[in-house]
């Protein structure tokens, strides 16, 4: 596990805010994901890059929020985008 930069910056998200049932491009769109991720720059969850549309990724690329949490129950990490790093 690493350390970068973007852990220091991270606000608290309530990902019960948005879509706490499951990514929320697919749920919009009604396609599947494998596994979800929540960004803890604004509380989006989005679907992991082994889920077809890669939702999560897909928000780091349009607002550049650095890091993602598992959304998984039983899992606590994180990856930054930008440093390619678990923190």
């Amino acid at each position: 596990m690493g350390t970068c930069e973007h852990v220091r910056s991270l606000p608290e998200v309530d990902p019960e805010a948005r879509t706490p049932q499951g990514c929320e491009e697919c749920l919009a769109e009604g396609t599947r994901w494998v596994h979800l991720r929540l960004c803890l720059a604004c509380g989006h969850v989005g679907c992991c890059d082994s889920s077809p549309r890669r939702h999560a990724t897909g928000h780091f690329h349009q607002t550049e929020h650095p890091i993602v949490r598992s959304f998984e129950p039983g899992e606590d990490w994180r990856w930054c985008f930008v440093d390619e790093l678990i923190v």
